[in-house]
């Protein structure tokens, strides 16, 4: 099957063209977007990624052009419009597991760097400066975290910090088992957010769970705590979250996502004046770390990717029933 691969970058290549052995790419490193979606012209399969729009415009543009499979290289799919890919007969599949792991250890690591002030740290011993005021942290032996989704990536963050000796609460539709067999409490949000010294969120993005984090969640917060964010970037009201710094509420503040982020993650702009207010701002505090969308990136996870993504589209070519199809209920 000859398949358009959107957002492509040399990783990308390298792990599908690894894992492939029946199928023709052709990549292109645009975002798939209404304006670029001529660029799939003849292709039955478009493979995409997080920051491709795939609104009703471009699906049906997509549609009259040939294509029958969305192929996400991606657990998430909020950047796509369900509801019309099912009317124009379009098959949408994705990647559910490619290594919670990655994303887990990943939000790990910004709690352990806000913390401890590593990257301040890290600077100062460059320029020969060893002095150690302003690198105060706290221990996480002990400490309270909350968990906001206990899915595959929120019950392996439950079990690094069960390690760590932390108190774990947890917030989910579903109780995850595994969770309450490591001794998870589940209760409601406002008391996860009133009680938690950490707040880590990883549940997907949806239009429940759409700012989350917002002006009147921010006030149940228990003050000075730490807001971790390795999920969606709209689960958070960034406008909101700035007042919640500016007051305190929130004393750091750990994100590798961003609401806005498609205009800016995965490009180098280190030449260029980003135009982003908002993220200009969110840069300037010294206790926010910002990463660009880099928590699932490891050798594993992009193998696994790779991987299922052929075996989808592979299954969809053989007619064969994909468990990874997403399907509106």
């Amino acid at each position: 099957m000859k398949i358009a691969v959107f957002s492509s970058k040399s990783y990308d290549r390298n792990f599908l063209e690894a894992a492939n052995t029946d199928h023709e790419f052709v990549f292109f490193e645009p975002r798939l977007t209404a304006v670029t979606a001529p660029l799939a012209a003849g292709f039955e399969t478009v493979c995409v990624f997080i920051n491709d729009q795939l609104q009703a415009n471009t699906l049906r543009q997509l549609a009259a052009q040939g294509t029958r499979l969305i192929a996400l290289r991606s657990a998430g799919f909020n950047n796509v419009d369900l509801a019309v890919a099912v009317e124009l007969g379009l098959t949408v599949v994705r990647v559910p597991a490619y290594s919670p792991y990655a994303v887990a250890e990943h939000a790990v690591g910004l709690i352990l760097m806000l913390n401890r002030k590593l990257n301040r740290a890290y600077n100062r011993v460059r320029e020969d400066n060893f002095a150690l005021e302003g690198l105060l942290g706290f221990d996480l032996h002990g400490a309270t975290v909350g968990i906001v989704g206990t899915g595959k990536i929120g019950f392996c963050f439950a079990h690094i910090m069960h390690g760590f000796g932390c108190r774990l609460l947890a917030y989910d539709v579903y109780q995850n088992p595994e969770c309450l067999k490591l001794g998870v409490q589940y209760v409601s949000l406002p008391e996860l957010l009133s009680s938690a010294d950490v707040v880590s969120l990883h549940c997907p993005l949806s239009p429940e769970t759409h700012h989350l984090i917002n002006a009147e969640t921010i006030g149940q917060l228990k003050p000075g705590m730490m807001l971790i964010n390795t999920s969606r970037g709209g689960l958070v009201d960034t406008a909101a979250v700035i007042g919640g710094i500016k007051s305190g509420q929130i004393g750091y503040l750990g994100i590798d996502v961003y609401e806005q982020e498609a205009e800016l993650f995965f490009e180098d702009l280190s030449d260029t004046i980003i135009q982003d207010d908002t993220f200009q701002l969110l840069q300037s505090f010294p206790n926010v770390v910002i990463t660009a969308h880099q928590a699932f990136f490891t050798r594993e996870a992009l193998r696994n990717i790779a991987e299922t993504t052929i075996g989808n589209i592979s299954d969809f070519e053989a007619g064969r029933p994909c468990t990874n199809q997403i399907k509106i209920k």
